[in-house]
């Protein structure tokens, strides 16, 4: 990879990392896109695709070799991701990258409520231990998928009672990383809250999704055995069902609340909220 960009951008084909690396190429920044699959690379002006998946050791070490900045999406939801996670790592580190921007989540803690958290708090030890340096983005809820958990008939159902959730757009994620990107040295060793300009109980986020849409939607709160119940007709492995249920106890348990000011002190813009995006998407229709 001898003579390509030395800022590398995971993630590209999906719809964070694809924000990210368009904003880039958009201001005219050289990137070197890793993906699994390079025929599915967006194609921008500046990039360069290469082959690389954070189960691979060998091939990540070498997709990576003369990078200075990396910036890392978690890796798809799976059962053995925190071992992914730790095996890009290392070989970021092999590779000789400097530092890692990686997109973490809010409140990740050893023992966060949300059983995926815990892999991305021990994913942020483990690049504390790297010897890279580092900066975490700390993502609350995405709001794009708030109205996407209302059923067919119209309910959204978890165990998540009167708790708030500062849930915040995927835009507002991707201009706060270009932000850092663009001066990385700068933000070495920073954590940031990335959240919307409120936090909002599920009760609320239904009565805002009927008001903008103009579809009936309520919130059920589930007791832990129905939300258990109610999740099982999907077949999925228990790792998973209990991180969908634990969305919504850790929301239950104050973990996702409160507001940070760090999305419009980096991005110079203030956050959207779940209404303004709703009604976007409802004028664009």
């Amino acid at each position: 990879m001898t003579g390509s960009p030395s800022l590398a951008v995971t993630g590209s084909t999906g719809w964070l990392g694809g924000l990210v690396a368009r904003d880039l190429a958009g201001r005219g920044v050289a990137q070197r896109l890793l993906v699994r699959d390079v025929s599915r690379a967006p194609d921008l002006a500046g990039s360069l695709a290469a082959p690389c998946s954070y189960r691979e050791a060998d091939a990540a070490r070498a997709a990576l070799e003369g990078v200075e900045t990396l910036f890392m999406v978690s890796a798809a939801e799976s059962e053995d991701r925190l071992h992914e996670h730790r095996t890009f790592v290392d070989a970021a580190a092999a590779a000789g990258v400097r530092q890692v921007v990686y997109v973490s989540f809010f409140g990740a803690a050893p023992d966060a409520t949300f059983t995926l958290a815990r892999d991305h708090a021990a994913t942020e030890q483990h690049l504390r231990d790297s010897g890279m340096a580092w900066t975490f983005l700390r993502d609350n809820l995405y709001l794009e998928f708030m109205d996407h958990m209302v059923g067919d008939d119209g309910v959204v159902r978890g165990p998540a009672g009167e708790g708030r959730a500062a849930v915040v757009s995927h835009d507002d994620i991707a201009r706060v990383a270009v932000a850092v990107l663009l001066d990385p040295h700068a933000h070495a060793g920073a954590t940031y809250d990335l959240t919307g300009p409120e936090s909002l109980t599920f009760a609320e986020m239904a009565e805002t999704i009927t008001d903008v849409t103009g579809r009936e939607v309520r919130f059920h709160d589930e007791t832990l055995e129905e939300a258990y119940a109610s999740r099982a007709v999907y077949g999925a492995p228990d790792w998973q069902v209990d991180a969908w249920v634990s969305t919504y106890t850790a929301v239950a348990a104050g973990e996702l609340d409160g507001v940070s000011g760090d999305v419009e002190r980096l991005t110079g813009r203030r956050p959207t909220s779940l209404r303004e995006y709703l009604e976007a998407q409802h004028a664009s229709r």
